[in-house]
């Protein structure tokens, strides 16, 4: 029998997004936060960077803008940028009031006596971090508060299946966002969640590609289930590849932080000599667009398995202090970073497109909203600037939260629903079609749509998507419902959505580049790239 739960609002997904929206709300209200894996398993865990805010003295709010509209190649909202980073001074006080530890530089009195670092694109210091495991200290910090509201509920281990809605539009009216069905991937019983407000805060989807330097759980989960409930999506064509993931056969996914660069670490080629100034006049900071296809350029050029990051030049110390975690876990793998370089490829990164918001984070549905990597704001452009994505997760909960409580003594308790029906389906018979296709899916999208595009690799893409789509829709029509086969669901759904866009921008701009339109071109292609579902209303 399905469980049924009720509360004012449920959040999907246990980020900076997702924790900081249920700290910002009000605590008589009763909160859900709904965790894939453990309430620790997210992007923003893993982020080591920092979060890129104006506090030194000689930098400006317009200078961040500045630099924020440039890295976003012509597509950043500018109303966005304005509002995001006006927001930023804000939100950094209310982590330090939190507990949130960043590092501190005694010497340094233009900052507030914070070490600033900087990073690609930007033209100040103003990356503030906790050393370079800045998203581990945030995260932990939330963790802790949100553990301390007897009114927030913590659902570890459980996965959205699908968000549940009104009928489609009728008389104009806008479709309304009751809550969603929710599967215990521990008991594998699939529950009912009812909330008055619904807030999608499930990160990105760089699982799609076969290297990535996210956790397993970026999946496009709150994209895809959006997308089907009948929202709009935007520029998805816009995948960050990060420049620099650790290359060696057990790393897996780690992520050699920019701000390496920042502080003076020099791209190399295998035989010491360096090459982006071939490409930019930034060199090594360049904005991550161009570093990513410089990388991937020489690499095919030469025939290379990877390039080289190397920090070696700095006193050791320097490194060791600055760099902490990625000294540690690089000497695990036999890597001295303070006297050799490190090996490094690019990875899919980050998802600059997403699910369409306005700037109070609602969507097309009433009562849903989408804050974090699953959004798409404006703030990105066709390309993130570094460190800029932290801050729009804080900008945007704490946003999202003012609108939920100026409608919240309107909004009724959502109705009854109809349970999971899983009357007419059976045991799963050869699960290992799940694993052949998203192993199938991951690799075609590396090959065919990644940093560097055509269209007939578009085009083949575009068919072998489909057919996983057909299969993928039988196999969940027949069979129980699993943790994998929801995931490869929302993972396919999403591949077809950067597909679709990337065909659909005919220029080379930002993150897309494609060799058969290989400029920009702003007569007709200045603009946002909006896929609009069938169970979409425009009213």
């Amino acid at each position: 029998m399905t469980t049924d739960h009720l509360h004012d609002i449920l959040i999907i997904g246990s980020g900076a997004a997702g924790l900081s929206l249920a700290l910002h709300l009000d605590v008589r209200l009763k909160i859900a936060v709904i965790s894939k894996r453990e309430l620790e398993e997210t992007n923003t865990y893993y982020a080591q960077g920092g979060i890129s805010v104006v506090l030194d003295e000689e930098d400006s709010i317009a200078s961040h803008v500045k630099d924020t509209l440039v890295a976003g190649a012509g597509l950043c909202d500018e109303e966005t940028v304005q509002l995001v980073v006006e927001n930023g001074p804000m939100n950094i006080d209310w982590l330090l009031k939190g507990g949130v530890n960043f590092t501190k530089d005694d010497a340094s009195s233009s900052s507030g006596g914070y070490h600033l670092t900087r990073e690609g694109g930007h033209s100040h210091r103003r990356v503030i971090h906790a050393a370079d495991a800045t998203g581990k200290e945030v995260e932990s910090t939330l963790q802790a508060q949100v553990m301390a509201r007897p009114n927030i509920e913590v659902f570890e281990h459980h996965i959205a299946i699908d968000l549940i809605t009104s009928n489609r539009c009728r008389n104009k009216q806008q479709k309304h966002c009751y809550g969603a069905y929710i599967l215990d991937h521990e008991s594998n019983q699939v529950e009912t969640f009812r909330a008055r407000f619904v807030v999608l805060a499930t990160g990105g989807a760089s699982k799609v590609y076969q290297y990535t330097s996210n956790p397993v759980v970026s999946t496009g989960d709150g994209i895809a289930m959006a997308w089907r409930a009948g929202c709009r999506v935007a520029n998805m064509e816009f995948i960050q590849f990060h420049p620099t993931c650790l290359y060696h056969p057990e790393a897996k996914s780690f992520l050699i932080s920019e701000a390496v660069r920042g502080e003076g670490g020099q791209l190399k080629l295998p035989d010491g000599s360096r090459f982006m100034h071939r490409f930019d006049e930034r060199l090594e900071l360049a904005p991550r667009d161009i570093v990513a296809r410089a990388i991937d350029h020489e690499m095919k050029r030469l025939g290379a398995d990877c390039i080289y990051l190397d920090i070696s030049h700095k006193p050791a110390e320097f490194t060791q202090e600055h760099f902490p975690t990625i000294y540690h876990r690089c000497l695990g793998f036999g890597i001295d970073i303070t006297q050799q370089p490190i090996p490094v490829v690019p990875a899919a990164h980050y998802t600059c497109g997403g699910v369409m918001a306005d700037h109070r984070a609602r969507t097309d549905i009433n009562s849903l909203y989408v804050i974090g990597e699953s959004a798409y704001t404006g703030l990105h452009g066709a390309n993130r600037m570094a460190s800029n994505s932290l801050l729009e997760c804080l900008v945007f909960a704490n946003l999202a939260a003012k609108d939920i409580h100026a409608l919240e003594a309107e909004t009724p308790e959502p109705p009854c629903l109809a349970p999971w029906d899983e009357s007419r389906v059976t045991e799963p018979d050869e699960e290992v079609v799940v694993s052949h296709n998203w192993d199938e899916l991951r690799h075609f999208m590396w090959d065919y749509v990644g940093i560097v595009r055509s269209n007939k690799r578009l085009v083949r893409a575009r068919r072998r998507v489909d057919l996983l789509q057909r299969e993928i829709v039988e196999y969940y029509s027949n069979f129980r419902v699993s943790m994998d086969l929801l995931e490869l669901r929302n993972l396919v759904d999403v591949a077809d959505m950067i597909i679709r866009s990337a065909q659909c921008r005919r220029e080379s701009r930002g993150l897309h580049f494609t060799i058969d339109f290989p400029y920009p071109d702003d007569r007709v292609q200045k603009k946002p790239t909006v896929l609009i579902p069938e169970s979409y209303c425009p009213f």
